[in-house]
């Protein structure tokens, strides 16, 4: 019978391509999660200054169910123009919502802030994102880069360089779930100075470094660590997507759930400027067969799932190359030892 944990190396499920899109000198960018089919999807936002496109069509009541693709994107309110690239991409290639002749690509999006890491955000008219957006889909495949990538490209926490990060489990009957994040929070995902990771408990091997949670706690592992004041804008944001067939308040609670896992990897989390979001996708290719203890098992992986992404994301990033930019954590802390 599967096992619940999986392999440390992350694998595109079927039915789902990730690309990636974005500029090492402006320092950030755009991921496109492109579904072969329509996916039944919901989102939860539940930080306190949430930036979004087309959330609202995934509430359970709306009348759209499916979605084409989902947009994880840095740029703050300038990287909202990432999803009308990506539309014009999915249109090209004859996706989309049936209108009549029309068909409208159904692409919601978050974004995160990275405006302050540094990079060259004076571009000329227009900027950069709806180009972005459109090579994100079209070179959408089966690549799991990892870190400097795409939406984690400009990421960033209080005391290291952010990124993106993928994590996979599957439950005792064989349901896939897989998160991928963008790590821009306005706080710290490391346990005081000793570069290990809240989400500790939940890594599988050592897929983030195995080193575990420090005994005892430093006596400062719960002081507040944020970026610069409150008043700073941040973000985590990312989807978590299975083989299951779900209604979109099934996705909806899968969402949900799923922050559970935001919150036991970061601190603080869901904060007043942070803009933390949650999509929750379903390709329908595998029927659920209790459907309450299923659900109940896909969101407690879910959440164990995002935990695992948010240090993976972190792990594998790399510093920004201008003056006076956040350490990574291979460079920080990758030289210490397990003590």
């Amino acid at each position: 019978m599967p096992q619940t944990r999986s392999p440390a190396v992350p694998v595109v499920p079927a039915g789902l391509s990730i690309g990636h899109a974005g500029d090492a000198a402006i320092a950030s960018g755009v991921t496109a999660l492109v579904f072969a089919e329509p996916a039944t999807a919901a989102v939860a936002m539940l930080g306190g200054a949430p930036g979004g496109r087309d959330t609202a069509l995934l509430a359970p009541e709306m009348t759209v169910e499916q979605v084409d693709a989902l947009l994880l994107s840095g740029g703050s309110a300038f990287g909202l123009d990432a999803a009308g690239g990506a539309m014009a991409a999915l249109a090209a290639s004859g996706r989309g919502f049936p209108v009549g002749a029309i068909r409208v690509p159904i692409v919601p999006q978050a974004i995160l802030f990275d405006l302050l890491n540094g990079g060259n955000k004076a571009w000329d008219n227009p900027p950069p994102y709806w180009e972005w957006g459109r090579q994100a889909v079209l070179q959408a495949g089966s690549a799991t880069h990892e870190g400097s990538v795409g939406a984690g490209l400009g990421a960033t926490l209080a005391n290291l360089k952010g990124g993106f990060g993928i994590a996979s489990a599957r439950t005792r009957t064989g349901l896939a779930i897989q998160a991928f994040i963008a790590v821009n929070a306005i706080g710290v995902a490391t346990i005081g100075e000793t570069g290990r990771f809240w989400a500790a408990p939940y890594e599988q091997g050592a897929e983030f470094g195995g080193r575990g949670w420090p005994s005892p706690l430093p006596a400062d592992a719960l002081a507040l660590r944020i970026k610069g004041h409150a008043a700073e804008p941040a973000t985590t944001i990312g989807a978590v997507v299975t083989d299951a067939r779900l209604t979109k308040a099934q996705a909806h609670r899968l969402a949900l759930m799923a922050h559970d896992g935001l919150a036991r990897a970061i601190r603080p989390a869901h904060a007043a400027m942070d803009g933390d979001t949650l999509f929750a996708a379903a390709t329908g290719r595998e029927a659920l067969a209790d459907p309450l203890r299923d659900l109940t098992e896909l969101g407690m992986l879910a959440a164990d799932c995002v935990a695992r992404a948010i240090a993976r994301g972190v792990y594998h990033a790399r510093a920004l190359p201008f003056p006076e930019t956040l350490p990574d954590w291979q460079t920080r802390f990758g030289g210490q030892t397990s003590a």
